[in-house]
């Protein structure tokens, strides 16, 4: 059966999220960029992090019940999903799209905060837990619990804007040995910190963690919705 054309009984029509897009493109970050990837990205969020990139999707939207969600990913022809925003677990609706993605047959990823809770998401889901540093402005929004629920082949990212950033982010993955639960991502703000001197210090530091770059920046610029 093609995958996304049957929609589970555990997805509840009643069930609906305020989406921001639905779009089909190339995963641009974490282990499966470059991979085509379907991404559902869920209006609101609750943090103001300085260099944000989505603005857009803090606001405005239009409500879609789970079956036109999943109606729209299907058509795509993607075996990855990633459910994003904004602040996806922000919506309780949330949940039940993972688990409906999860039981069509998809390969999904949630791309969170960290500053909910990530405790009722399905196992099934890989998490993308993006711990807020220093310059973000929301460090102190950070919900460590959540480290707790990582699995193999979830990731930790940290977006470093300088020095200090980069510096937070090593002591805090030694201090919760994240590299021992989780993928460790450094990924440089873009236009902010070149990555080049972030592969120094990385480098320099002996680090087993992975450098991140945007790849969909690098193929599209700037351009929302990709």
């Amino acid at each position: 059966m093609l995958q996304g054309t049957h929609v589970p009984q555990a997805v509840r029509p009643a069930v609906r999220l305020k989406i921001t897009e639905i779009f089909h493109s190339i995963q641009g970050e974490g282990l499966t960029a470059g991979v085509p990837t379907a991404f559902v990205r869920l209006t609101g969020c609750p943090l103001r992090c300085g260099y944000c990139d989505t603005a857009y999707a803090f606001s405005g939207g239009e409500y879609l019940e789970l079956t036109s969600i999943m109606a729209q990913v299907g058509g795509f022809g993607a075996s990855h999903v990633t459910v994003t925003g904004g602040e996806p677990l922000a919506q309780a609706g949330c949940l039940d799209l993972l688990t409906g993605l999860c039981d069509a047959g998809y390969q999904v990823s949630l791309e969170t905060s960290g500053a909910l809770d990530v405790a009722e998401v399905d196992r099934r889901v890989v998490l993308v837990l993006d711990l807020k540093t220093p310059a973000s402005g929301e460090c102190a929004r950070n919900r460590y619990a959540n480290v707790e629920h990582l699995k193999p082949g979830d990731q930790v990212k940290f977006v470093l804007a300088d020095r200090a950033d980069y510096d937070w982010a090593v002591a805090t993955a030694a201090q919760y040995r994240l590299g021992e639960r989780a993928t460790v991502l450094l990924s440089p703000v873009h236009g902010a910190l070149e990555a080049a001197r972030l592969a120094d210090w990385m480098l320099a530091d002996r680090l087993s963690y992975r450098l991140q770059l945007q790849l969909h920046k690098l193929l599209w610029g700037e351009v929302p919705g990709r």
